[in-house]
């Protein structure tokens, strides 16, 4: 790597985006064999965020591996943003992060002390988490690549999971949307810095906060909790992870994408078509089964594709809790909106309006 480098431009695409099409992992997921072990309580059939694997009746670990390509140009911020991405999956499953390990591609000719700015600012952001860093793996590789394996503990009986959602649920959703589009803007150098530091901003923050606050909502509650079922936006954007939602609960969604938060710059890069080969195969995957109404206009149509990296948690929730969720959030400064319902199955899948 030469003297100065905007990471983003050593790599074909940036962060999450840079995930295989779902088209291609769904086809293939679905041809392996299945596999027989009646401790893995959650594993990939549902497509969920991470694994769940039971040790004992009061104990079970949680164990998830994301890694990316640059999104950010500031080493340090890279591995924020890489580490907050990791823990998401932990914390949308309920748990909590206790270990993670380290993986890197890193270039021959890469200057080490921008190895170790990554290195410590994701070790940074662990620690924050309260989640030791106990080693890892590294390989060369041209294009540099950078996160982390995680594993959580969790009550067996108190996972969420991604399937679950009932009619009548509404929908929350914590985060602004837009990501994806900055990102593809700053690596073609044309993103305003103000929307460059909101959306950094947004990545490197933990959803450790945002699942606290589920975490009273459900205890709140005697017997079974109201929430049903909770997933992380990332790479698949918020309609792939909705599709997934609605696909494993045979239940059908309507969104209002007006009650949706975006980044500031979000809207004016869709307009600027700033879109990565990542959005374009969300929409390719899962366009068929949604139902634009005629008021969406194109530049939201693409932000509901546009890959995410460490967004926030899409939820459904019984409707009497929902307003309880909120002002909890609130009071752990995580901003919520009420962004639809979850209705009988139907055709199309789900529906914007």
């Amino acid at each position: 790597m030469p003297e100065t480098i905007r990471l983003t431009t050593t790599a074909k695409a940036a962060g999450c985006a840079a995930k295989l099409s779902p088209a291609i992992l769904d086809a293939v997921l679905k041809r392996l064999p299945r596999q027989i072990d009646p401790n893995v309580l959650v594993g990939f059939e549902t497509s969920d965020d991470a694994a769940v694997y039971r040790l004992s009746d009061n104990l079970a670990i949680v164990q998830t591996v994301d890694f990316f390509t640059p999104i950010v140009d500031d080493p340090s911020l890279f591995g924020q943003v890489a580490a907050a991405n990791s823990l998401s999956d932990i914390y949308a499953m309920g748990g909590r992060p206790i270990s993670a390990l380290t993986i890197v591609a890193f270039p021959t000719s890469g200057r080490p002390e921008i190895l170790e700015e990554i290195l410590r600012g994701g070790l940074s952001k662990m620690s924050e988490a309260s989640c030791t860093v106990v080693g890892g793996h590294s390989i060369r590789d041209d294009e540099l690549k950078f996160g982390y394996a995680v594993t959580g503990v969790i009550h067996p009986g108190k996972v969420w999971k991604n399937v679950g959602a009932r009619p009548g649920d509404v929908l929350l959703f914590t985060k602004s949307l837009g990501t994806g589009v900055i990102a593809t803007a700053l690596k073609q150098g044309l993103a305003e810095a103000a929307w460059v530091a909101a959306a950094t901003d947004s990545m490197t923050r933990l959803n450790r906060d945002a699942a606290s606050a589920l975490h009273e909502v459900e205890s709140t509650k005697n017997g079974e909790g109201p929430i049903h079922a909770v997933t992380d936006v990332t790479g698949f954007g918020l309609l792939g992870h909705a599709r997934e939602m609605a696909v494993g609960s045979a239940i059908s969604m309507q969104i209002n994408h007006e009650q949706i938060a975006y980044l500031p710059g979000a809207v004016e890069a869709a307009r600027g078509h700033f879109f990565s080969g990542g959005l374009k195969n969300n929409r390719d995957f899962c366009e068929g089964c949604v139902n634009f109404l005629d008021q969406v206009t194109e530049e939201f149509r693409a932000l509901l594709f546009d890959p995410q990296t460490s967004g926030g948690l899409l939820v459904s929730i019984a409707p009497e809790s929902a307003d309880y969720a909120i002002t909890a959030l609130k009071r752990f400064n995580v901003s919520a909106q009420v962004i639809g319902e979850i209705i009988p199955r139907r055709s199309p899948l789900i529906e914007i309006a």
